[in-house]
């Protein structure tokens, strides 16, 4: 695809030489010519045509911050024991309720 591109460019460039030394050429011209006819073309036509690459440049760099992330967590989980798979059986004593912190709940008078 490269050599596609340095082949055009090469063209426009010529192109553009030929503008501008021409007798009824002017500099303007030839930049005008240079930028129209290859650098702008160019350009779009490189990033159209790398565009599946970056897809598959995203896809595996989501792929690897998944598992990344999964290993992370793997890591760090805590291992499940027959006990704690219970409830109440973690061994930590249940919580009561503070005196005068919920409101008792009656009938409007």
């Amino acid at each position: 695809m490269y050599l596609v591109v340095i082949g055009w460019m090469y063209v426009v460039l010529m192109m553009s030489v030929a503008e501008a030394t021409n007798s009824t050429g002017s500099i303007l011209g030839a930049i005008v010519t240079f930028f129209l006819y290859g650098l702008v073309p160019v350009a779009l036509v490189v990033y159209l045509m790398g565009t599946p690459h970056r897809r598959k440049a995203i896809k595996a760099r989501e792929a690897a911050e998944q598992a990344e992330r999964e290993a992370a967590a793997a890591s760090t989980a805590p291992k499940e024991s027959a006990a704690s798979a219970d409830p109440d059986a973690g061994g930590h004593a249940p919580g009561a309720a503070e005196a005068g912190s919920v409101a008792p709940v009656r009938k409007e008078p």
